[in-house]
């Protein structure tokens, strides 16, 4: 792809790129595309995906034409066509790169879609670009990378990024459905739903990407829609699911579209009248430091952070700051703070996955804890806390593994402290 955007200060990208060559997974995919490009060819005349063919002279110029009209795209890598098929299979992502076919996850898995092509360069910006706007298309160029998100209809929202990798074009696509689940739907702890019933504080949902945490949020947010007259604001990068105000005024701001970042939307939250604050990401000491202020106000603040644990979250937010200021961030965390939900998907048995959660409720313990910077005591205070709906990872998975929900080898490869694990799997 040639670098329109390149500078005397950068090397310039080379104007042809080679097609790479596939994974060995993905291999098989692979020769399966090429074959049914070459039959379609055979069939129509016409070159689609990625194989070189020499044609006739008296053919030259209607294969040129061809080639070069949006019709030489195969209709199996059109933009609806792949969308459709993630929902069809109930995937969470689709990977879109040069040098492979699409790519779907269904159920944690990578797994190529059948009967397409292996994409090329040109592919995969027509798939890419049309989902994008103007504006969009320059950021991306401009930035070499793009969060957005977008609707296909009344069916499903995707979230959405796009890179370069390689010198080319590359995309993944979340499926985010339009159904706004339940937190009893999404088979989160009742605890959980308390939640939304929390008058001011900090609640954070925590884990690693792809676990769920925007899903739980959205619940959450749902559930004080439909029951409470209260203000919403949301900051999002991208806006995934869209909440139309019921009881509630919800208005959601995305970054890029409708300010320019989490830190200013954030100061101009509290000129908003909000009464519940959702920030899609607590990113740098500036939006962590934003939202403890916001919460310290008197509002209810929910946030994510990409922790896999209680602790890990509190360790995460305090060592942002410098080293003279954190004694006072951990006062004032103990003080706002009032649940921890750090959770992950399991592949369950059967097919599909299932959520494992540990719960952390900031109790007089816990704040103990925070504010004298004790927190590798948190994971003892949370077994304890049972009578208070906390529990732990590895006594959340234990209990999934005894109901037969998810196997012990997928459990053990989420379980914190393996022999905890293991000890409360045998019931010792």
């Amino acid at each position: 792809m040639q670098n329109e955007n390149s500078t005397n200060s950068a090397p310039t990208a080379p104007a042809t790129l080679a097609t790479p060559a596939a994974p060995a997974q993905f291999q098989s995919a692979v020769e399966t595309a090429t074959m049914t490009d070459k039959k379609s060819l055979e069939n129509t005349g016409s070159l689609t995906g990625t194989e070189t063919v020499t044609p006739t002279s008296n053919s030259l110029a209607q294969a040129a034409a061809a080639a070069a009209t949006p019709t030489a795209v195969p209709s199996s890598v059109r933009i609806e066509v792949l969308l459709e098929e993630c929902i069809k299979k109930n995937a969470s992502d689709i990977h879109i790169q040069v040098g492979l076919p699409p790519i779907l996850r269904i159920d944690g898995a990578l797994q190529p879609i059948q009967n397409t092509p292996v994409l090329t360069e040109d592919m995969v910006e027509k798939l890419v670009f049309s989902t994008l706007d103007s504006m969009q298309r320059e950021t991306l160029s401009k930035d070499k990378e793009f969060d957005y998100s977008f609707s296909f209809g009344d069916i499903a929202r995707f979230r959405v990024n796009a890179f370069n990798e390689k010198g080319n074009l590359a995309a993944a696509f979340r499926l985010i459905p339009t159904k706004m689940p339940t937190i009893d739907e999404l088979g989160m702890p009742q605890v959980v739903s308390t939640f939304a019933d929390f008058p001011r504080g900090l609640v954070l949902v925590t884990g690693p990407t792809g676990s769920g945490k925007s899903t739980t949020l959205a619940a959450l947010i749902n559930k004080i829609n439909m029951e409470k007259s209260l203000h919403i604001v949301t900051i999002e990068d991208p806006i995934e699911f869209t909440h139309k105000s019921k009881r509630s005024v919800v208005v959601q701001r995305e970054v890029h579209y409708d300010t320019f970042s989490f830190a200013r939307a954030l100061k101009s939250a509290l000129r908003q009248d909000p009464d519940v604050v959702l920030l899609g990401e607590m990113r740098d000491l500036e939006t962590i430091s934003s939202a403890i202020t916001i919460a310290e106000t008197g509002h209810l603040v929910f946030a994510t952070l990409h922790t896999n644990s209680a602790a890990q979250s509190i360790d995460r937010m305090v060592d942002v700051f410098p080293a003279e200021q954190q004694p006072q961030i951990r006062s004032q965390l103990s003080a706002v703070l009032m649940a921890v939900c750090s959770q992950r998907l399991v592949p369950a048995i059967g097919g599909g996955r299932v959520v494992a959660a540990e719960i952390m409720i900031a109790n007089s313990a816990v704040r103990s804890i925070i504010r004298d910077g004790k927190t590798h005591q948190l994971d003892t205070t949370i077994q304890t806390g049972a009578n208070e709906g906390m529990q732990t990872m590895d006594r959340t998975l234990a209990k999934l593994v005894q109901q037969g929900t998810i196997t012990y080898d997928n459990a053990r490869e989420y379980a914190v402290d393996m022999h905890e694990f293991e000890r409360l799997v045998k019931g010792v």
